[in-house]
């Protein structure tokens, strides 16, 4: 397994275990960088891979089964299917005094009333395109509000009607089949214009111990109440452009989150408004208070200074685009509803999008202290929060998309990532019979039971590991409570289904031997039982031995004129390599470089498939040659350097050896060579013969020869009185070869004579830049 690979952590046993520290049961080495990592492999013998950490846990396949943000496994709370409505979307639940839970939808718009058994009936079929919220009441009435052009309408029973709970043979199952058909419609139910407020949006209602309905607007951030008797009032007026969530306090306050600035406010039922708390999220999604009075907050959408509601301007733009499309009446206009909703594969949405769906940035959760003082609990940078909720337990739950998932928030950053649903975003709960809660979902439709105990049975799939190289598997290690199976396979690719073993259950609390086939890949798999004894799964363990192969080493180069300085060694503790990465390129750091064009820098990079510790042997040979000479020996460094004067001038080739010997017994090691390109060594300085000069009609007339022992001459340059240098070409003028004739003439420069004494230095160089030079004097006359 490859250095760094943040997915499992990783380390040999029998080394270093001095170093080793416990933190939440877990395993972890220190670095001398002060760097924790949760993968490390050391190359020496046999491995280990350990999982407990909510990083790791969370890569794997969890059913009925809740990840511990501290890390390990648990049961979770049963989790079962109860209606699948035939409408995308659901963009709120409440339930009455019997248990019955009722849904506001859209695509089409409609609410159903579906039974704690899990029979289904619409009860109203609105015109607008979306029924956004709505209250259960006492007595079975319910308020539901509908956009665009946003309404609230009551729905009650006919007098002297009764609840037809009829429903298609389909969708009253307690399997909640994905196809479900329309259910009937339910005629004893009627339904009224109950308040109109003006504007498209109504985002919450809320309903107090008085009978009071709050109604939560858009465009003008504004709440109206609407008493029992029907009588409504502006009731709070925000400068915000949209009032996004509602709830009721002990003492009788609205409690209201904002789009647009992330606010909360308390507004005393007097209509008297404070900011609790101002967010560093831009919106506020969902609101749940504690019975210590505790507010919390779930906040999506990173704010801009200027930009206002960017989430309502999306909502107001889907609305007026869908604002011309046909009523939605009956089963031709739920088609039309439908016809424009975008496809759910996008951001949700649809004719009115979720809270918070076309947010970025994550969610966070806040707590408001009843002193007024705020902390953040939970954040997720993937996750959007969409409902809030406690449930039997007195814990916070979180419904989540766009991934479904239900997140058990247990204090400041602790947690458990509880339920994943079949759906893509959880978007409502609301009080079932016996402790449990409702919840709902959208991309699809979907309602489902949240349990108040935990499941009979959950099973948690690990993520693939990836050895890297065929393994053995020994022992796998366990570590938890209650009644649980562990099960182990092996593959030699990397998709468990393609003919992999059998799963192996393993006898842990015996020798643990994993006893499967010796393979590149393995998997584990736990299956917790419900008990007397709390099932858990804190760690697992599994102990590997991958087979040793060679060294490789993938390229050597060879420059003149470069030095290498050797790189400093660790102190301290040993980690099997050395910062110059010589086991592994993820430690890797450039080996750093002088110019010396006295020196013969050799380079190489190497890689070992199972992360041995490497050692370098580097020989040379000359042209014609045949047998190889020792240069330097147990280098660790990927890099060597020698004084060009050790070679004589001629061609040679540099050979590099790679051994594992380091991580090996004796007479197990493996290694591997590679031989770098020829290269040629010069550093003997041309010679200049026969130098001779004389004036000749007023003229200089110079002539030599250049001759090297291996190289061409590339130049020639001259001096006259310590004149600037200047260039000559050779008799022939190609200079190619070995030896060069040269013979020219330099005019006098103005006021000299034949009579004057005259220097002449000439100087020619080889083609390795090696210069030779010779000079005469010309006597005055």
């Amino acid at each position: 397994m490859a250095r760094g690979d943040v997915a499992n952590y990783v380390s040999t046993t029998g080394l270093n275990r001095g170093m080793r520290v416990q933190s939440f049961g877990r395993q972890f080495i220190f670095l001398c960088s002060g760097i924790f990592l949760t993968a490390l492999a050391f190359a020496d013998g046999t491995r280990t891979l350990e999982q407990s950490k909510f990083d790791e846990m969370i890569k794997g396949t969890a059913t009925g089964v809740a990840i511990r943000s501290v890390g390990g496994l648990e049961l979770a709370p049963a989790f079962k299917p109860l209606y699948a409505t035939p409408s995308t979307y659901i963009w709120a639940i409440a339930a009455d005094e019997a248990g019955n839970v009722y849904a506001a939808t859209g695509a089409p718009a409609r609410v159903y009333r579906i039974t704690p058994d899990g029979k289904a009936a619409i009860i109203f079929e609105p015109q607008e395109l979306q029924v956004q919220s709505l209250e259960a009441a006492p007595g079975g009435v319910i308020y539901a509000a509908t956009a665009p052009d946003g309404k609230v309408y009551k729905i009650a029973h006919k007098p002297g009607g009764k609840t037809e709970a009829k429903a298609d043979s389909k969708t009253a199952n307690k399997d909640a089949p994905k196809d479900a058909a329309k259910p009937a419609l339910d005629a004893s139910w009627s339904s009224s214009v109950y308040f109109a407020p003006g504007t498209k949006y109504i985002w919450d209602l809320l309903l107090d111990k008085s009978g009071n309905l709050y109604v939560a607007t858009g465009d003008h951030g504004e709440i109206y109440k609407v008493t029992a008797k029907g009588e409504h009032s502006l009731f709070f007026k925000s400068d915000e452009t949209h009032i996004r969530v509602l709830a009721l306090d002990a003492q009788g306050n609205v409690i209201a989150g904002t789009d647009g600035s992330g606010l909360v406010y308390r507004i005393s039922p007097a209509g008297e408004g404070f900011v609790l708390y101002s967010a560093p999220k831009k919106e506020i999604t969902a609101l749940a208070l504690d019975r210590a009075g505790n507010i919390y907050a779930a906040g999506v959408g990173e704010k801009k200074a200027g930009s206002g509601s960017a989430t309502a301007s999306a909502a107001l733009a889907m609305i007026n685009m869908n604002a011309s499309a046909p009523a939605a009446t009956g089963t031709q206009g739920a088609g039309a509803a439908a016809a424009a909703t975008p496809s759910p594969s996008a951001v949700p949405s649809g004719p009115f999008p979720l809270p918070g769906g076309g947010s970025s940035g994550g969610s966070d959760i806040f707590k408001i202290a009843p002193d007024g003082s705020p902390s953040r609990i939970w954040t997720s940078h993937e996750d959007i929060v969409y409902a809030l909720a406690f449930d039997s337990h007195d814990r916070l739950l979180a419904g989540t998309g766009n991934r479904g998932h239900v997140f058990a928030i247990e204090g400041a950053d602790e947690f458990s990532d509880l339920l994943k649903a079949p759906a893509s975003q959880v978007t409502g709960f609301a009080k079932a019979p016996g402790g449990a809660l409702y919840a709902s979902s959208s991309n699809l439709g979907k309602l489902f039971i949240v349990g108040a105990g935990p499941e009979n049975e959950g099973t948690y799939e690990s993520d693939v590991f990836d050895a890297k190289i065929f393994s053995r598997w020994g022992r796998a290690e366990f570590r938890g409570t209650g009644t649980v199976e562990l099960l182990a396979r092996s593959g030699n690719v990397d998709n468990p289904d393609r003919n992999w073993s059998a799963w192996k259950k393993l006898d842990i609390g015996k020798d643990g031997e994993m006893g499967v086939p010796a393979a590149r890949y393995a998997q584990w798999k736990a299956v917790l039982h419900a008990g007397s004894a709390k099932p858990t799964v804190d760690s697992v363990t599994l102990n590997y031995l991958p087979k040793n192969v060679p060294p490789e080493i993938d390229d050597v180069t060879v420059q003149m004129g470069v030095r290498y300085q050797a790189s400093p060694k660790p102190s301290g503790l040993n980690l099997g390599t050395d910062l110059s990465g010589s086991s592994s390129g993820h430690f890797e750091s450039p080996v750093p470089s002088t110019r010396d064009r006295d020196a013969i820098g050799i380079k190489w990079s190497a890689h070992d498939e199972n992360d041995d510790q490497l050692v370098y042997s580097v020989y040379y040979r000359g042209d014609g040659e045949s047998r190889w000479l020792l240069l330097k020996e147990n280098l660790t460094d990927k890099a060597y350097s020698c004084d060009a004067s050790l070679l004589p001038d001629g061609g040679y080739t540099v050979k590099v050896v790679a051994s594992d010997a380091p991580s090996h017994s004796p007479g197990e090691a493996l290694t591997a060579e590679k031989i770098s390109r020829r290269f040629e060594v010069d550093t003997t300085p041309p010679r200049i013969e026969n130098l001779a000069a004389a004036v000749e009609s007023g003229k200089i007339h110079v002539r030599f020869r250049a001759e090297d022992g291996f190289s061409p001459i590339r130049r020639a340059e001259y001096s006259v009185d310590a004149s600037e240098w200047k260039y000559v070409e050779p008799v022939g003028q190609l200079s190619d070869a070995k030896a060069e004739d040269y013979d020219f003439a330099v005019g006098l420069d103005a006021g000299k004579d034949a009579a004057t004494e005259h220097v002449v230095v000439v100087r020619v160089y080889d083609k390795y830049e090696n210069m030779g030079a010779a000079k005469t004097v010309l006597k005055g006359k």
